[in-house]
């Protein structure tokens, strides 16, 4: 999401998931104005993509880790 802030350490990745969700339902409701759905979407789209970077670099820390250890990878995908 934003630069890193020493001030304001960014959220967790949970922290992220949880907001996503309040997104999701904000934008569901029926009763929201055009501006502000526009906003969180913004806001959830930014969100998705920092969750989404910071999946893939654990992934590849998890992969070299592995890699070290001598271990064998065998990779699947774990959205099926």
């Amino acid at each position: 999401m934003a630069k890193s802030d020493p001030d304001h350490p960014a959220p967790s990745l949970a922290e992220e998931l949880v907001r996503l969700e309040d997104i999701v339902r904000k934008l569901e409701a029926e009763d929201i104005e055009l501006d502000a759905a526009l906003v969180l979407f913004e806001e959830g789209v930014a969100r998705l993509r920092s969750a989404r970077e910071r999946l893939s670099a654990a992934e590849l820390k998890v992969q070299a880790v592995l890699e070290e250890a001598g271990g064998d990878i065998r990779l699947t995908d774990i959205d099926a």
